[in-house]
């Protein structure tokens, strides 16, 4: 080799090794926030215009050199600069952030978040998947400003109320829930299935018409996307459950002494002979309650090809209950798919149907006689079990109601499955590129039977005991379908005025009925042989019932929205019900409503600006309906009794029941919004706020007085309904966001939500002005209202000053005879408000209302590396509660709060002297009317993701570990187990009568996707 060729040839050598050696590169790009290949991504030499993309599964191989920067990019993705001295990268894109454009839905349409001109909250799939809820409503308890959810009991599968900017209305006060466009039900959906809740709080809701006026919910169920790889997402999850609290009560020794003080106040024989001996005793609380677990599988596999999209998910839940166990078990299967094809370039088929089965089990868990009520007053110094291993009785000295509690759950049985199948079928047909017309059928069809078998058994003379064995039967079939038929059609004229219209109708009917059974004398006294079809009692004793119902409502609507220059933005809409629930007088209806919106992020003065993306003032006015109503209340329907003469003989017979109201008609809600939303330094910081006034006329009233000619006092007879109420919610939302990115690795977001409201009663039209609810203790007056000026369900009662220390101070003091029994010193003393100089039923006030004044939540979260933590808090501040869990019988175990009782003059001036005599010291007043505030850690999460390239071995896309903690901690004054269970009645709500707690649960979970 001559010297020409050797030197080019080490000069070429030099610089391979100085600038970088050739190889080929392999890898693969990864979308950073779903873990889905990305097929399409660009691929660059930094500097060059070389490079290649990614192919259907995301993977991409390139020839370059070690020293090559490659710029990884996709439409809508922060690009990616990486070393390509590796030879197999995985790259993880991030998404831009792009929030003011994002889809939100608002009924029959879209919107993107920058256009909106209405009170609209939303919350992710993300977000749900924190939470980790066991039913979907728990997802919005904190996460939504203007939204308060709470449980009408703790126990599994209990019931959710969702209120939406305050109570509404005397009825039912409950949202209309619309998923993937059909109206639904929250309950029975899998968390894991959705990808988005939606809410509507202000005149967006216009669009619903007459079911929007407590607000509308819109779910979204997860979906695939078009040339998407099949990617499977298994989550599974094992929990521990066991109760947040116990309440302080006294031991064996305590209760003894007590008792014995009892007695000797009133001049009788201490019954306890040697309170020394007693000790601790039993702790009944400790008996009852039981940790619990919980098992949960969550399947779905997404993908898409270039004309169809699929979903599918199916899930497992059991839920045995912190008291009871399997007695208070609930499960939950469903079976879920959703696929989207495109039949042609125009035409369009979606479906999205959801299957699932539940069966639940329940104990008396709420109320006089429930096994949380005997477990607080059974007294310490009895034992579970008597000599002989059976169940110990109860003695008589307790009262009538009070029984063995853990006798009580053993011999209670009962079962209850229900069977649904519900979704939407509907197609899309573009008839021109900004002409849409979309028709769909959504159904909701459910089959749900029950048995509830009554054994004979002997609690020791209880009003619990059952003498004759009875098994109670149903069977329910309820149903229910959508058709809606609407187009969506968008235009512009000129540059600047852009139109977006929707036209359409609405269909829905629902329709099913009922039919209950009770039969005696069950074979061998034992569940296994509880069957109607089994009963041994004479067939004339067997009782039947039934019922069927059908309801119909149709609607037109028509909507346009304006836009000006992208920055002055319109909406206008009129709905037009007609509904088969009211009478021919009332039976159309017509609901309108206006939203607009200024961007003055739009102006030129701030269109340019580094730190302002977003600078929107918005207002909206409309009008909504509520039917939640009683059928047929606008005609005569044979609801009563009546006895008949024929050939000399005595016939039963119907009669007419509750008199008609041919006037009747919806409830009607008028609902104003201001609002601002503002997003600063590249959409991460985010503020909404708004004020609202929501006007709900038109109350439905029960049993308006009339003339008693009409035979209202009749067996089964009574007053009609009539619009007779109303009721005003006021008050102001704020929310404020923040996420950033820090370190690279270092991601942390903040979100903050804050309600403050104000409910007030406008009027009741039924002559006396007021309408009673709820129940304390036994035979004593209601102690809830609603009353015009105050908020509704107020609790009325007497207001106390203190104990009287002395015989002196009674005798100066008006009689308070006619509340039960004259004073005695150790006596509460009830203020007489009136000054009539007697203590009587006049002297009743208001005492605090169930309505919290502000609620609020926080939501803190941060990743580093594969490491993530998350938490979520809620507080309500300003309800009250009233304390009904304890018994007015001398011989029951107390609070230990009692040890502070009044034992002489001076001694107490809070807690009434203990005796055996009647007091008044029991009937409703202050002393039971509790602050309700609470602060509570509803969720703590911790996760670890293993790294990609270990995972990317076994084949695996994503692994995730995680533990959680649900209910954590919970910062309240309220002496009761639970602050936040609800019954849900607007008049009534608030009242604890020993209701089933929400528990206390550690989770471990994992998430893997393929």
């Amino acid at each position: 080799m001559t010297i020409k060729l050797i030197i080019p040839f080490i000069l070429f050598s030099l610089s391979t090794v100085v600038f970088g050696q050739e190889q080929l590169v392999e890898g693969r790009v990864i979308d950073a926030q779903t873990n889905q290949p990305m097929p399409g991504a660009t691929i660059l030499i930094k500097g060059t215009t070389t490079g290649t993309t990614t192919d259907f599964d995301g993977n991409f191989s390139m020839a370059t050199s070690s020293n090559d920067i490659l710029l990884v990019s996709y439409l809508g993705y922060i690009t990616t600069e990486v070393n390509a001295s590796t030879e197999m990268l995985i790259i993880y894109l991030e998404a831009e952030s792009n929030e003011l454009d994002e889809v939100v839905l608002i009924g029959y349409g879209t919107q993107n978040k920058r256009s909106v001109t209405g009170a609209v909250s939303t919350v992710s799939a993300e977000s749900i998947e924190e939470l980790n809820p066991i039913k979907l409503e728990q997802a919005l308890q904190g996460t939504v400003s203007g939204v308060n959810i709470s449980s009408q009991s703790g126990s599994p599968g209990a019931g959710i109320n969702i209120r939406i900017r305050g109570i509404s209305t005397n009825g039912n006060a409950s949202p209309t829930v619309i998923i993937d466009g059909y109206q639904g039900d929250l309950g029975v959906l899998n968390p894991s299935d959705i990808e988005s809740i939606t809410v509507l709080k202000d005149a967006q809701a216009a669009i619903y018409g007459t079911i929007g006026a407590n607000g509308v919910v819109l779910v979204t169920t997860k979906s695939g996307k078009k040339n998407m790889p099949v990617q499977v997402d298994i989550n599974a999850s094992y929990s521990l459950q066991e109760t947040a609290r116990t309440l302080p009560l006294l031991n064996a020794y305590e209760y003894g002494i007590l008792l014995n003080e009892a007695f000797t106040n009133a001049n009788r024989f201490p019954p306890v002979s040697n309170v020394s001996s007693l000790g601790e005793g039993t702790n009944w609380q400790q008996e009852i309650f039981d940790q619990a677990p919980i098992l949960s599988n969550n399947f779905t596999l997404t993908g898409g090809s270039e004309n169809i999209s699929y979903s599918f998910g199916g899930s497992i839940l059991d839920q045995e209950g912190i008291i009871g166990q399997q007695k208070s078990g609930f499960d939950r299967k469903t079976l879920r798919s959703n696929l989207q094809i495109d039949l042609s370039s125009k035409l369009s088929l979606t479906t999205a149907i959801t299957y699932t089965n539940i069966g639940r089990k329940t104990i008396n868990e709420t109320g006089l006689g429930s096994v949380l009520f005997n477990a607080v007053n059974m007294p310490p110094i009895y034992s579970p079990f008597d000599e002989d291993g059976d169940y110990t009785l109860a003695p008589t000295n307790l009262g009538i109601e009070i029984i063995n509690p853990l006798a009580q759950i053993d011999n209670t049985y009962n079962d209850y499955v229900l069977n649904k199948l519900n979704g939407t079928i509907g197609f899309a047909y573009k008839v021109l590129d900004n002409l849409q017309l979309t028709t769909r059928i959504g159904f909701n069809s459910s089959y749900s039977r029950g048995k509830t078998f009554s054994k004979e058994i002997n609690y020791g003379g209880k009003v619990f005991d059952i003498t004759r064995s009875q098994v109670d039967q149903n069977r329910i079939n309820d149903n229910d379908y959508t058709y809606d038929m609407f187009a969506n059609y968008d235009f512009k004229i000129g540059q600047n005025h852009s139109f977006k219209t929707t036209l359409g109708m609405t269909v829905f009917k629902t329709f099913g009925s009922g039919l209950f059974a009770t039969g005696y004398d069950i074979p061998n006294n034992d569940w296994a042989f509880a069957d109607i079809s089994l009963a041994d009692g004479l067939a004339e004793q067997k009782t039947t019932g039934s019922y069927t119902y059908d309801q119909r409502r149709l609607s037109y609507f028509g909507r346009v929205q304006y836009d000006y220059k992208e920055k002055l933005l319109v909406s206008a809409l009129l709905r037009r019900d007609t509904s088969t629930k009211f009478g021919p007088n009332k039976r159309i209806a017509y609901f309108p409503s206006f939203t607009a919106g200024y961007l003055l992020s739009e102006e030129s003065f701030l269109q340019d600006s580094s730190s302002v993306d977003l600078l929107k003032v918005r207002v909206s006015y409309g009008m909504m309906g509520n039917d939640l109503i009683g059928d047929f209340l606008y005609t005569a329907t044979l609801g009563g009794e009546a006895m008949y003469v024929f050939n000399d003989e005595l016939v039963a017979g119907r009669a007419v029941g509750v008199l008609p109201n041919p006037n009747v008609g919806w409830e009607a809600s008028e609902q104003f919004d201001i609002g601002i939303d503002a997003n600063f330094f590249k959409n991460k910081l985010s503020l909404t706020a708004d004020y609202f006034i929501k006007k709900t006329n038109d109350l439905l009233i029960e049993y308006i007085p009339v003339s008693g000619i009409l035979g209202t006092n009749a067996p089964g007879a009574g007053s009609p309904t009539v619009n007779a109420g109303g009721v005003e919610n006021k008050g102001v939302e704020f929310f404020v966001s923040y996420k950033d990115t820090f370190w690279e690795k270092l991601k942390f977001n903040f979100s903050y939500n804050f309600t403050q409201l104000e409910n007030r009663v406008t009027s009741v039209n039924n002559q006396v002005g007021y309408i009673e609810g709820g129940s304390f203790g036994v035979g004593q007056l209601p102690p809830s209202r609603m009353t015009v000026g105050q908020p509704i369900g107020v609790f009325y009662g007497y207001q106390t000053d203190g104990i009287f220390q002395t015989q002196s101070e009674i005798s100066l003091h008006p009689s308070q005879l006619k509340l039960g029994a004259e004073a005695k010193p150790g006596d509460f003393r009830f203020v007489d408000l009136n000054g009539d100089n007697i203590i009587d039923d006049k002297d009743r006030t208001y005492l605090g209302s169930p309505i919290p004044d502000y609620t609020m939540g926080l939501n803190l979260g941060f990743s580093y590396g594969n490491f993530e933590f998350s938490t979520y808090a809620f507080a309500s501040i300003g309800n009250e509660i009233v304390r009904n869990y304890e018994r007015a019988n001398t011989h029951v175990n107390r609070l230990h709060n009692t040890i502070l009782r009044w034992r002489g003059e001076g001694t107490s001036d809070t807690h009434p002297r203990l005796t055996t005599r009647s007091t008044s010291n029991r009937v409703f007043s202050d002393y039971y009317v509790e602050d309700g505030s609470f602060l509570r850690v509803q969720n703590i999460q911790i996760g670890y993701n293993l790294s990609s390239s270990f995972i990317e071995k076994q084949g695996i896309e994503k692994l995730r570990f995680y533990l959680s903690a649900n209910n954590l901690l919970t910062l309240t004054n309220y002496t009761g187990f639970d602050p936040t269970t609800n019954n849900g009645q607007p008049i009534g709500n608030g009242i604890d009568y020993g209701t089933y707690p929400t528990a206390k649960t550690y989770l471990l979970g994992m998430n893997i996707k393929f």
